[in-house]
Parts: structure tokens; C-alpha cells; sequence
């Protein structure tokens, strides 16, 4: 028989012991894909006596988890203790220093080192895979770098956080507010006891920051991305936007322009019509859109033991294999430099709510203030009258300039009659 491909896992949380499991599970079939048996001889972790659920008796234990990037016989190590920097970096860098593959979920390392850690991979001539690494047991990466390689891909887009779809669903099917919705998806553990890298977009943005590198064959540039979370949205502005044909989703969204690249992850209004408004709960979803397939649609299961565990094996199998395909799609001397375009020169539509005291010519202000920004009205909503009362003012634009808006939003905001901070909502026709 061919001799086994040795493999070190480092990390034996959710995702480490899921690839346990998976291997031993699925032994036949993994064997007969990869050409030879996928056995985990070694692994590192922070607790030796913690009860994982998943047997490690007979495999050898490193304490230090860079070690293992030097045992001789391992073949290919397995990250999954996550983090940009720390004892994951760390072992990734050493183990391509040692010239051994490397297969990781760790999509904060990619993100801010990855051009970096491309160019270890490249220069050594191992594989850095990590389909793992953006939207779960969902193929994404696979699909952009492998299966649309003929195509130019003028936007991929996706919803790239179970936790933050989850809590906009349940505000919008239970009309819950943020807090509470919140509050029941922690309990459920699908979001941190510090929910910050979820809520405020971080993860997602980090995955975005992979996809557009793969979908536009450049270097990683996290630093690029604009990125907004969902803790300003209201189940007021939910209700609304139902109201007005559309769904709030945190959207990731990289697209190529006349001018360069836009990387945006923040809360968008998307026609229920369109396939990702219908992506609930914790699902994910990549859209990619290419000049000669056209646009497709991955769903699935974005976070947790088994899709996670499926797309490092994946990675396992291909290493198995020797195939290998370029970390960014291209070589490095082929990537592309195309600019970044900032978050001001966003041209779409835009929904704004103001919570405006109820009296005589407080429209007029507010439409005056669009009118000398150059900001076109699509429609407005007001709900009954109260004269002397705070009343919600819902108004929606044709396409402008980013700029424009925010200029436009702090006159507005200056206005006596404005109480509240005006909530703003991007409009993607998609």
C-alpha cells in the first residue's frame, strides 16, 4: 500500500477534533479519493487531559505546537488554533520555513499575513491551503481559484457570518431588537461571550479580504476593506425594509471597477427577490459572477465541527494528491496591483430613517439638504401624524456618491428638528 500521509493537527477544539473524526469516520472513502490512507500521528494542544469527545491515545503530543513543524515524521501540518498572530502564526511560518504544506482554517492569519505567508509557500514550493479558512464546508475558494479560473470575475459578494445572520433573522421573523436577539444567539452558542469580532463585521472582513485577492488574483489587503457591523440596526429599520421590498443582510461585497477594487463589508438592503436575501439563520452564502458562467450561488453551512472538518480534509486530500495550485490563484510576479477605491466613491441608492420632531417644514429642511448635496429622492414614508412628536421619516435615493451622502447626513443631522443620529442603510440592486 502507498505509504500514509502523516499529519499533524495543532489545535483540538471544535475544528481539530472534527478533523479527527472525519478521518477516522470516513477512513475508506478518503483513502480511495486520496490515493492513499490521511492518519493524524501527531498533535498539540493547550490542555492534555481535557475529554474531547474524539480519542488521541497513540498519537504522539508536543506541548509546543511549533515543534511540530519539525518532526520529521510529519508530512503535512494541520493549524487550527486561529488568531493573526501567536502560536498558529507562529507554526504556520515554521512549517513552511521546514517546507512542509500547510492546511489552515485561520482566516484572521491569511488576511493580514497572507501576501507574506504566499510568498513562504511559493518560495519553498509547498501548498498553503485553507479552503477552510471562508464560509465553512461551503467550496468558495475552490470554486473562484479552480473551478472559474477561465472566468474574469467582476464581483464575488456573501453573507460570511452565521452569527450575524442569525440574529438579523430572528429580529426580523420575532420583531426582536438587536440586544435580545443577541442575548438568545449566545446562549445557543452561536455567538462569543465578547461578541465584538462577530457583530462589528471583523470576521466577515477578513474573509472578504481572501476572496477578493482570489477573485481578482492580488495580493490580500485586509487594511483595504471598509467594514461596518450590524449593532445600528433596529428592528424598526427591519420592519421597514420589508416595507419596501428588501432584506438586511451584512453583506461582503469586492467588485471590480473602471477605477480599481471596492472591498465593502457592512449591513445592505438586498431585493427579497435576489437568492442571498432567502439565506437564513446560520447559513452562509458566496455569490461570484463571472463574463462567461455567469452568476452562481454557494449555500451552506458556514461555521462548526463537520463543514469545517470537510474543507480541511478536502485540503488533506489534494495534498495527498500533489496537486497544488498557486495560494492567490496566479503567481506572485502575476498578481495583479489594481488600486483599492474607497468606501467614498461607493456610487448606489441609499435608505435613510430620521427620527424627526413633527411639525411644519422639517421635510422641506431635510429634502433641501439632498437637494444641495445633488441627492435625488426615490420615494419617502412617513406612518400617521403626531404633530409635536417624535415620528420615523423614511426616505430612499437614486444613486449617489458616498461622499455625497455623508455630507448630506450631517447637515441633516444638525437640524433642530432631528433627535437621533440618522440610520443609513446601503441599497445593492445586485
Amino acid at each position: 500500500m502507498t505509504k500514509p500521509l502523516s499529519v499533524a493537527v495543532a489545535g483540538l477544539g471544535t475544528v481539530g477534533a472534527g478533523v479527527l473524526t472525519l478521518l477516522r469516520d470516513n477512513a475508506a472513502t478518503i483513502t480511495a479519493r486520496a490515493g492513499r490512507p490521511i492518519a493524524v500521528t501527531a498533535v498539540s494542544a493547550r490542555d492534555r487531559t481535557r475529554d474531547r469527545g474524539v480519542s488521541i491515545a497513540g498519537l504522539r503530543w508536543y506541548d509546543d505546537p511549533v515543534a511540530l513543524a519539525h518532526d520529521p515524521n510529519v508530512d503535512v501540518v494541520v493549524e487550527a488554533i486561529g488568531g493573526s498572530e501567536g502560536q498558529g502564526a507562529d507554526l504556520v511560518r515554521a512549517a513552511l520555513k521546514a517546507g512542509k504544506p500547510v492546511v489552515t482554517a485561520n482566516k484572521a492569519l491569511l488576511a493580514v499575513h497572507g501576501a507574506e505567508l504566499a510568498a513562504l509557500a511559493e518560495s519553498k514550493g509547498v501548498a498553503l491551503a485553507y479552503e477552510a479558512a471562508v464560509a465553512g464546508g461551503i467550496p468558495a475558494i475552490k470554486a473562484l481559484r479552480e473551478g472559474l479560473a477561465a472566468n474574469d470575475i467582476s464581483r464575488v459578494l456573501g453573507i460570511l457570518n452565521g452569527t450575524c445572520n442569525y440574529i438579523l433573522t430572528q429580529m426580523r421573523e420575532r420583531g426582536i431588537e438587536f440586544a435580545q436577539a443577541l442575548s438568545e444567539a449566545q446562549k445557543l452558542g452561536y455567538a462569543e461571550a465578547d461578541p465584538a469580532f462577530d457583530v462589528d463585521g471583523i470576521d466577515a472582513a477578513h474573509k472578504l479580504a481572501i476572496l477578493a485577492a482570489l477573485a481578482f488574483g492580488r495580493p490580500v489587503d485586509f487594511d483595504a476593506v471598509h467594514v461596518e457591523g450590524i449593532r445600528a440596526i433596529s428592528a424598526l429599520d427591519i420592519k421597514l425594509a420589508e416595507e419596501l421590498g428588501y432584506r438586511i443582510k451584512l453583506l461582503g461585497i469586492a467588485r471590480r471597477t473602471d477605477a480599481g477594487i471596492e472591498t465593502r463589508m457592512h449591513p445592505c438592503m438586498v431585493p427579497v427577490a435576489h437568492p442571498i436575501a432567502r439565506v437564513d439563520g446560520v447559513f452562509n452564502a458566496v455569490v461570484a459572477e463571472g463574463d462567461f458562467v455567469g452568476r452562481i450561488v454557494l449555500e451552506g453551512r458556514g461555521a462548526g465541527a463537520g463543514p469545517t472538518a470537510s474543507a480541511i480534509c478536502a485540503d488533506l486530500i489534494d495534498v495527498a494528491r500533489g496537486r497544488t495550485t498557486p495560494v492567490w490563484g496566479v503567481a506572485s510576479p502575476d498578481l495583479s496591483h489594481a488600486p483599492n477605491v474607497p468606501m467614498s466613491k461607493r456610487v448606489g441608492a441609499y435608505y435613510l430613517r430620521l427620527m424627526v420632531v413633527d411639525r411644519p417644514g422639517v421635510i422641506a429642511d431635510v429634502t433641501a439638504a439632498l437637494r444641495d448635496h445633488h441627492i435625488s429622492l426615490e420615494s419617502m414614508l412617513q406612518r400617521g401624524r403626531a404633530p409635536g412628536e417624535v415620528v420615523p421619516v423614511v426616505v430612499t435615493t437614486h444613486d449617489c456618491e458616498e461622499a455625497q451622502m455623508r455630507a448630506a447626513i450631517a447637515r441633516i443631522e444638525a437640524l433642530e428638528a432631528v433627535l437621533e443620529t440618522p440610520a443609513m442603510i446601503r441599497i445593492e440592486a445586485l
